[in-house]
């Protein structure tokens, strides 16, 4: 493994670097305030070719490996955490499982329409009672003449209320568990689709966020994303590359609250002198350096495995656990070097912790990833049903 970043991925990551302090920062907190889901900023992203990074480009994305990918993401998820769930929803979820599973007319028909943000797609997999046993569905999807109808409910889909289709995944036999489950393509439009905003969120207040209700909504066979059957493992061959965009993103959130309290322990004066010359302070500020850099290199190994087409689902998992609960360490201790000005979002570190929390949860919480780990280490799956 290289650590020697090439030239093109320098300037990817310089790239991504300016436009997100040019274009995202300045708009990050009145989104935060005002709960707004800039669809302005998301289309200027898709003109900078982010939302079908990893796509090949004769789809019309951009052809980029996965470390470049990444360092994309780490610089959005720096300076947004909303705008970076876009990135991973419609990049790693969607149009990954696209990709992967798609055959080539869907690929010809979805993929050119998600990289240029024409069609923001959503991926509906968790349900009211279903979020880490993700095999037991209740939505069900029921065979008929003309193809298949499907009903049910989603929970906390990003992107639920702003997408053109949806990834719905369903239960098509209950006799055959996960191997009954199906993902079908859902236009959003159709008749007895409906999407809500959920409110009152800890962070994340810049990104949508839904419940889904699916009435009788009727589908072809076309809109069968694999094959019946398949389901299942659509859905853990995306979240394994959601887990990756999320762990990129986290790696921002560490470097923006190391950039932002080396800032303020320069400026901010006690006792006659900056804080930033008290030895406490610099202990602060090296452990978040530190979980940072660690971070990042966890990123970089999965994305190296990844690019070399090796296994990789442990050491994703893995960079996925600890960029997550590092970000959530860095982000509470950003706040302490602040003191209390760090408790109002005239400093961008408390919108940090609200948003950085939720990333422990979803593509998998903390501890699904500690069981995803246990098993490569015992051969013991406690994951998936027998």
């Amino acid at each position: 493994m290289n650590f020697e970043l090439t030239d093109e991925q320098q300037l990817i990551r310089e790239t991504a670097r300016s436009f997100s302090e040019g274009e995202i920062v300045p708009r990050a907190r009145d989104n935060d305030r005002n709960e707004h889901f800039d669809t302005g900023l998301v289309a200027k992203m898709a003109a900078q070719g982010y939302l079908g990074a990893i796509v090949p480009q004769e789809y019309g994305g951009a052809g980029l490996d996965y470390l470049s990918y990444s360092l994309i993401v780490e610089e959005v998820g720096r300076a947004c955490s909303s705008m970076r769930t876009v990135v991973s929803v419609q990049t790693s979820l969607v149009a990954s499982s696209l990709v992967r599973w798609g055959t080539e007319e869907q690929k010809r028909a979805y993929l050119p329409k998600v990289c240029s943000g024409e069609w923001l797609g959503c991926f509906g997999l968790t349900e009211p009672d279903t979020g880490s046993d993700a095999a037991n569905q209740r939505t069900r999807a029921r065979k008929t003449d003309a193809g298949w109808t499907i009903s049910g409910g989603k929970m906390w889909i990003s992107m639920g209320n702003h997408a053109s289709f949806a990834l719905v995944f369903a239960q098509t036999n209950p006799e055959l568990a996960h191997r009954g489950l199906a993902c079908f393509l859902v236009d959003t439009s159709l008749p007895g689709f409906s999407s809500q905003e959920i409110h009152g969120k800890l962070g994340l207040h810049g990104s949508d966020t839904a419940s889904l209700a699916l009435d009788d909504v009727e589908v072809s066979d076309d809109a069968i994303l694999g094959e019946v059957g398949d389901g299942f493992k659509v859905a853990m061959s995306a979240l394994d590359s959601g887990r990756y965009s999320v762990a990129a993103g986290c790696v921002g959130i560490c470097q923006a609250c190391v950039d932002e309290s080396v800032a303020y322990a320069m400026e901010r004066r006690q006792f006659g002198r900056p804080i930033a010359s008290f030895q406490l302070v610099q202990a602060m500020l090296a452990d978040m350096k530190v979980e940072t850099d660690a971070a990042r290199m966890l990123v970089w190994r999965a994305g190296y495995l990844k690019d070399a087409g090796k296994p990789n689902t442990t050491e994703t998992s893995i960079a996925k656990l600890y960029a997550t609960e590092a970000a959530i360490r860095c982000a509470n201790t950003a706040i302490q070097v602040h003191g209390g000005a760090g408790y109002v979002d005239d400093h961008p570190v408390e919108r940090y912790l609200r948003d950085v929390r939720v990333t422990t949860l979803y593509e998998g919480t903390s501890q699904i990833q500690k069981l995803i780990i246990g098993r490569a280490l015992t051969g013991i799956n406690a994951l998936v049903p027998s």
